[in-house]
């Protein structure tokens, strides 16, 4: 006889009980119901109602939208305090109407990811500064804007090198683009985001070598709002910097502080033939509590540089970029520099030679710490070893939905080589 008894009395309903799903649902409806209309919310509508639309219009981001909705509000708080003219920038986000209909128009699927942030945000207005940060050097500037889909899909590619990429960053001054990859061709891997670079050793024009800065759009959006919020890019005469600092890289010499940021500039870059462009911001403080009889100024500077290789070269010259700084208690001497390598990294260190105010004669070094210059991941296009034959057939032009563009706000932009006065 089978004992039934717990069919009459039943064990409580609990959370435990529950399939995953619905709860995952339920709890981020909750926690972010805030992108239900509010007049939607002023009815009369039971929360399971509000549920139920709000199901129904963005059950699909489930993946998503809870972690791309937190790096939404962490970065615009953020900014809002610092800049909020940047913030003002942002436009509005999109239905899945008007993301379906950008769909059929490049013919290609958007990553669920990069629908659900457009659903937040529809990226920026093309402004300076840009979102996504800003590069600057005494002849050199680049802010790069998140571009918003009707923009981005102008820049839709079909031509050979960057066949089936969609930009999804834009530096006015520069040409310069970050792009997606919305197929698996010519070496790329779905959702790849990357800077391109053109082959100049290849026989064919359009071959490009790719920087590869994310692997999905999540990873690569919220890595850069990490970066921001926690003050590891600094705010810049209220524009973002995409300087990486590591605590290692400070020293302490007796009362003065150096401490040292770096950057890749891929612009400025290439892989073939090797030309990696880094550019490094430093800071020297004298401590506030420091005897003003210290008071010193800086003379030369010496540089100890190693490549990845181990190949070692030594530089010594007067000042920094020509200044020669006066360090008393509490005052801050910052300075921006490039260097190049044939190495995709290497690393510097060295000192400065101070004279004290009071006696001339009385020189001493202080230190600067090792600090490292890393490129981001290189990706070879899959038709890095193809011949000298080119068919200019193969190229196709953008989609004919882009005439009311610029022509080249989009183009292969070749790699400037800029050169530096280099470790200065």
């Amino acid at each position: 006889m089978v004992d039934d008894s717990r069919a009459l009395s039943p064990e409580p309903l609990s959370a435990a009980l529950l399939p995953a799903e619905p709860l995952l649902l339920i709890f981020t409806f909750l926690e972010h119901r805030d992108l239900v209309r509010e007049d939607k919310m002023q009815q009369n509508i039971c929360w399971m109602e509000l549920f139920r639309q709000f199901y129904c219009d963005m059950g699909r981001y489930i993946d998503h939208y809870s972690q791309l909705k937190k790096a939404w509000q962490d970065l615009k708080e953020y900014l809002g305090q610092r800049c909020p003219r940047m913030i003002a920038s942002l436009n509005v986000g999109l239905t899945e109407e008007e993301l379906d209909a950008v769909e059929r128009r490049i013919k290609f699927k958007l990553p669920n990811d990069y629908r659900c942030s457009l659903r937040i945000h529809n990226g920026q207005r093309l402004v300076v500064p840009g979102l996504m940060g800003s590069m600057a050097l005494s002849s050199h500037y680049r802010s790069e804007d998140l571009l918003d889909i009707e923009t981005a899909a102008g820049g839709f590619q079909l031509r050979k090198g960057l066949k089936h990429c969609l930009p999804l960053t834009f530096c006015i001054h520069t040409g310069l683009s970050q792009y997606m990859a919305l197929d698996e061709v010519e070496g790329r891997k779905l959702s790849d985001i990357f800077y391109h670079c053109a082959n100049q050793m290849a026989c064919d024009p359009s071959v490009v070598d790719m920087f590869l800065t994310g692997t999905s759009f999540t990873e690569w959006f919220t890595k850069f709002v990490h970066n921001v919020i926690s003050g590891r890019y600094p705010i810049i005469r209220d524009q973002i910097f995409r300087y990486i600092h590591d605590e290692r890289w400070v020293a302490r010499t007796g009362e003065i502080i150096i401490s040292v940021a770096t950057s890749f500039l891929p612009e400025l870059s290439s892989v073939h033939p090797p030309h990696y462009f880094f550019s490094y911001r430093i800071r020297i403080e004298m401590v506030e509590d420091a005897s003003p009889d210290n008071a010193c100024q800086l003379d030369s500077r010496y540089w100890k540089i190693t490549n990845a290789n181990g190949d070692v070269e030594e530089v010594q010259g007067p000042g920094v970029v020509g200044e020669f700084p006066v360090l008393r208690p509490g005052t801050v001497h910052e300075y921006t520099s490039c260097t190049t390598f044939t190495t995709a990294s290497g690393y510097m260190e060295g000192y400065y030679t101070f004279h004290h105010l009071s006696q001339h004669r009385n020189t001493f070094n202080v230190t600067i710490p090792r600090f490292c210059m890393v490129c981001p991941p290189q990706r070879m296009p899959s038709t890095h070893q193809i011949g000298c034959s080119h068919d200019p057939s193969n190229d196709s032009t953008a989609p004919s939905n882009s005439s009311n563009l610029n022509p080249n706000l989009f183009g292969n932009f070749s790699p400037a080589m800029g050169r530096c006065p280099r470790h200065t």
